[in-house]
């Protein structure tokens, strides 16, 4: 074909035109790249039966349970044994499951769909429960992609989060030798179109509980976040520096003059001493100071126990019992369209830093101190100014 002998008027053309044919020449448009998306995130029981494996699966996981392994399987299981009556309660409440699987679906579905111009199929992988990552691993090779965008929704890594599903995705890969360019997007905590979608979120909550109040009760926005053991964050864990991190983001974005707001942390789970304040200390530091609250699932993009029993349940009627004078709490994203459409813009970028590890600002952005970030450990270089600025705003 004569390149100078196609005409000026032609248009200009790109992978989701279909063959057209131009004054006798027959242009066939390049084939999409076949993309898989495997969306990362800790699963449920799907039925009453099912919850006491799923504590079994939970706590037999080394990340989450950091014992040596020849204790574990046992410890494990008397943990669950001891926690499935209060386990089943709260599922009990939300009908003997957990939303999470359905929620997730909905998420990959609402992606595809966001991903108009790639030819892309999304995978929930379930890290504690139905569908594990071996069985996802075996769809995809069928599927027969051309590269594997790995997506966590957890915005904040952790060892215990997205570092066990990446652990736990390339055991199954091997084993099902599923070899194809992948690319694994390890956080996205400042993520500016994550936190505008949040922050939009959070300022229709804000106004409709302000609404609510009285215009002399003060009202405090409470970023609650899945807690950790101070030890693991000690150890180097980045995931207590990028919830802040992305709280201050928010805040910024919500640009709502002398907004009071504080970061706390829930779901304690051992003896251990975990990161704080915690969220029931937040509650009683309300109380005290006759302040109404608007509480925020950080760390949460889905609806799941954690959010509607703990937080809308059992915090509430905390509340309640302490006279804080307003309760008030910000849904989980879901499907939300302005999340979606953040988390296909993160897909995009991913892509086209090529196979590897990435964030979303490209490198790494957590200082050195924080040893576990998968950067740190993969030898990646400390963020530069222009990246600082980016993970770590004034």
């Amino acid at each position: 074909m004569n390149v100078d002998a196609v005409p000026l008027d032609v248009p200009l053309l790109d992978a989701r035109m279909p063959a057209a044919n131009f004054r006798g020449m027959t242009y066939i448009a390049p084939k999409p790249p076949r993309i898989a998306v495997v969306l990362f995130n800790l699963g449920g029981p799907d039925q009453p039966k099912s919850i006491r494996p799923f504590l079994v699966n939970l706590f037999r996981d080394p990340a989450i349970l950091r014992v040596p392994f020849f204790v574990r399987p046992w410890l494990a299981r008397i943990i669950a044994y001891a926690r499935v009556k209060a386990a089943t309660a709260n599922y009990a409440l939300l009908g003997g499951k957990s939303p999470l699987l359905e929620l997730t679906v909905a998420q990959a579905r609402a992606l595809e769909a966001a991903l108009p111009e790639l030819d892309v199929r999304c995978f929930p992988a379930m890290r504690y429960w139905h569908p594990f990552s071996e069985a996802v691993a075996r769809e995809v090779k069928a599927w027969n992609p051309d590269e594997v965008v790995l997506l966590p929704l957890y915005p904040h890594y952790s060892t215990t989060t997205t570092g066990s599903s990446l652990t736990g995705w390339r055991a199954a890969a091997a084993s099902v030798g599923l070899v194809k360019p992948t690319t694994a997007l390890c956080c996205y905590h400042s993520d500016p179109d994550f936190t505008a979608a949040s922050a939009a979120m959070i300022a229709a909550s804000y106004a409709a509980a302000r609404a609510a109040l009285d215009l002399a009760v003060p009202l405090r926005v409470l970023y609650s976040a899945h807690g950790l053991p101070e030890t693991i964050i000690r150890r180097g864990d980045p995931y207590q520096f990028q919830i802040e991190r992305t709280a201050a983001a928010i805040t910024r974005q919500l640009a709502i003059p002398d907004l009071d707001s504080r970061v706390c942390y829930q779901s304690r789970a051992t003896p251990q001493k975990w990161i704080g304040p915690s969220t029931e200390d937040e509650i009683e530091r309300a109380a005290h100071d006759r302040t109404a609250l608007l509480v925020v699932p950080i760390a949460f993009v889905s609806e799941h126990s954690e959010t509607l029993v703990e937080l809308d349940v059992e915090y509430a009627e905390l509340a309640h019992a302490k006279g804080v004078p307003g309760y008030f709490r910000t849904p989980a994203q879901n499907s939300d369209p302005r999340f979606i459409a953040a988390l296909a813009g993160l897909v995009r970028r991913a892509r086209l830093r090529g196979p590897g590890l990435c964030s979303f600002a490209g490198g790494r952005t957590c200082p050195k101190a924080h040893g576990d970030c998968p950067h740190a450990r993969a030898g990646t270089p400390e963020p530069t100014a222009a990246r600082t600025l980016v993970a770590e705003p004034a």
